[in-house]
């Protein structure tokens, strides 16, 4: 604890991890097994338990729950963890929940991470890097959002959803199939509203890779044939184009859960 700045009133397990330059504010409880990366700092009212690991710089908002035990029936108190990276802020009032045995035992939330007031991360989750969550967007329980997504407020993701990276969730949106890499996804039940071509000329990709992109988009989500038949032909016909096969090997590896398809696409596969 050398060199942590702790308040009177703030309650620090004995076995808790300080790094150099934390700031615990008042009336935070941080338990036994908690490791506060250097610079972290809980503003105030922060409840930190478990086993959980906080990266260097993150900063913790008032009445944030972090490491409890998940809202999960099929949790009996098996010894799981949760991993939540450098340079996040985490708002008022945000949920995040260790992993279950039945989901690998871990959650994990990335670097550079935005989650606003009230958003919730729940059990087994695997959140990547530089991804905002607006206010009161719910994750489920083994869900994957890769990185530099965003979500619109009030969104809903189901369990075991996917969510690849560089998409967009507009507001109110229910998510309960998996969303493509840039693509973008709205309403309730969420359906693909095209590509997420705000997001990727904002991170500067290249033009000819997004027409690329888009020309790829319409082929796989056309109306003939099969879902399958027309990712196998898309691959091949952009074996180049890292945006495309970034697209088809999402589709290729789902597990399970349907996807989120055109209002007009085809629900063959």
């Amino acid at each position: 604890m050398a060199n942590a700045l702790i308040h009177p009133t703030a309650i620090v397990g004995d076995g808790a991890k300080l790094g150099q330059g934390v700031n615990i504010g008042p009336y935070c409880i941080v338990g036994d097994r908690v490791e506060l990366g250097q610079d972290v700092e809980l503003v105030s009212h922060v409840c930190v338990e478990g086993n959980t690991k906080i990266g260097n710089k993150t900063r913790v908002f008032p009445f944030a729950s972090i490491g409890h035990q998940p809202q999960d029936l099929k949790f009996h108190g098996e010894n799981s963890w949760l991993t939540i990276g450098q340079n996040c802020t985490i708002r008022e009032n945000v949920t995040i929940y260790p992993g279950t045995q039945h989901g690998g035992l871990k959650t994990c939330v990335g670097d550079n991470c935005l989650l606003m007031a009230n958003s919730h991360v729940a059990h087994d989750c695997q959140v990547g890097n530089n991804v905002i969550l607006a206010n009161y967007v719910g994750i489920a329980g083994h869900a994957i959002i890769e990185d530099f997504v965003t979500f619109g407020g009030i969104c809903v993701v189901h369990q075991f959803v996917r969510v690849g990276k560089h998409a967009f969730v507009g507001a109110h949106s229910m998510v309960d199939g998996d969303v493509i890499p840039y693509g973008m996804a709205v309403g309730n039940r969420a359906k693909l509203a095209g590509l997420n071509l705000v997001g990727l000329r904002r991170r500067k990709f290249d033009k000819e890779e997004i027409h690329t992109l888009r020309t790829a988009y319409r082929m796989v989500f056309a109306s003939e044939g099969t879902l399958r038949e027309r990712v196998t032909d898309a691959s091949e016909m952009f074996p180049d184009s890292e945006l495309v096969q970034d697209v088809v090997g999402f589709i290729a590896q789902a597990k399970g859960r349907s996807f989120c398809l055109p209002r007009n696409g085809s629900n063959g596969i």
